[in-house]
């Protein structure tokens, strides 16, 4: 699931449900939201597990919850009954990753960045050796910043789409840009994951999303999967 901005306790301009403990909100107020998140998924609080991103490629498996302090990763996957793994986002895709079968799980924070280091790659990779299968795999790419807001150079355009092509696109001003999810898609195919569904939605577009290239400050929505 992917959360949104309403029905927190943070004020403007992290208005409401900022889930991010690093972009200057008050820590009582993402202290509250936290936990009406681990209560709406039915999950322990302290099994609710998040990382310190740093747009890397670095995975992190979760041998037990909660962990002695949060990891420095932009992956996490864990095979631990009951716990919840959560990616922080406000234009990055928010990639969560489950092989219901094997009772595996993954999530990671794949930005243009982690998509030109393959970060979902080595995520993937993570999840096998705890016993998935890829074939076995679904993937839910959730909202980020689309193609056709994400304007950037073209030398970031060449960049990234040296390492992970299918990214390269247009803006609807007729600049370079990149579309994340379409780079993923292709990168997901690429290692014979079949299962990928791509949540359409903007974050730059709908006001309902937390967005860094819309608002600069602001708070951030979450990506979380569990195993119940």
């Amino acid at each position: 699931m992917v959360t949104s901005r309403p029905g927190g306790a943070s004020t403007a301009p992290y208005d409401s449900l900022n889930l991010a403990d690093h972009v200057g909100d008050d820590a009582a107020a993402v202290g509250v939201n936290r936990r009406r998140l681990a209560q709406g998924i039915g999950v322990d609080p302290s099994r609710l597990t998040w990382m310190r991103q740093v747009h890397g490629d670095e995975v992190t498996i979760v041998e037990s919850t909660p962990p002695a302090e949060v990891p420095t990763c932009d992956a996490l996957v864990t095979a631990i009954p009951g716990t919840a793994l959560a990616v922080l986002v406000a234009d990055c895709v928010p990639v969560l990753l489950a092989d219901v079968h094997a009772g595996v799980i993954g999530a990671a924070h794949a930005g243009r960045e982690g998509i030109r280091r393959h970060v979902v790659t080595r995520a993937l990779e993570a999840m096998v050796q705890l016993g998935a299968s890829r074939e076995r795999v679904d993937v839910l790419l959730g909202p980020a910043i689309c193609g056709r807001c994400y304007e950037v150079s073209q030398d970031l355009v060449d960049q990234v789409e040296s390492a992970a092509p299918g990214g390269a696109t247009r803006t609807r001003k007729g600049a370079p840009g990149l579309d994340l999810r379409a780079a993923l898609a292709v990168e997901f195919g690429r290692l014979g994951v079949a299962q990928v569904v791509s949540d359409p939605r903007c974050t730059v577009e709908d006001p309902a999303l937390f967005s860094y290239r819309r608002d600069k400050v602001t708070g951030r929505q979450a990506g979380v999967v569990w195993i119940a």
